[in-house]
């Protein structure tokens, strides 16, 4: 037995993305993903996309601004994660200077020292060399500079 796909106006999809989009700052590769659900002709798409930006429901420059903020504060990740999944999700190259502005310098370089320690704290009985190792492999993977990366380090082991 076939399910019956429902039928949507535009109007309605539009309200919906609307909804989409003040939930949750969306970049537009997940409106169109959400769009591709509809089966919409191309000139309705481009009609729903162009209302969405002109109404301000998407905002690339917002998008950026706020997921580099929040991938920072909340999941503690560094500036080249944080480029690296902007990029994945197709935001531009002025977009992605303009999220990472958010990022205050002094408190990226607190938060480094505090997930370095942390992680640093729960290591058992490796090797100094071990440890360091394994701390310049969490960094590294969480998207800090190579060179903050081995500053932090080095400021610990001394």
């Amino acid at each position: 037995m076939k399910m019956k796909k429902a039928v949507f106006s535009i109007e309605e999809i539009k309200r919906k993305l609307e909804r989409y989009c003040v939930y949750q700052d969306r970049c537009h590769k997940e409106v169109e993903q959400k769009l591709n659900e509809y089966n919409l002709i191309p000139e309705a798409r481009d009609m729903i996309l162009l209302h969405l930006l002109q109404e301000n429901f998407l905002n690339e420059e917002r998008f950026a601004k706020s997921f580099a903020r929040g991938k920072f504060k909340i999941k503690k990740w560094g500036r080249h994660r944080i480029v690296r999944e902007l990029k994945i999700r197709d935001i531009s190259e002025y977009n992605v200077k303009k999220g990472l502005e958010e990022i205050d310098a002094d408190e990226y370089m607190e938060v480094l020292y505090t997930i370095t320690e942390k992680k640093y704290n729960s290591f058992t009985k490796e090797r100094e060399l071990e440890k360091k190792r394994k701390l310049y492999s969490y960094l590294n993977y969480r998207g800090y500079e190579t060179n903050l990366i081995y500053q932090v380090i080095n400021d610990l082991f001394e």
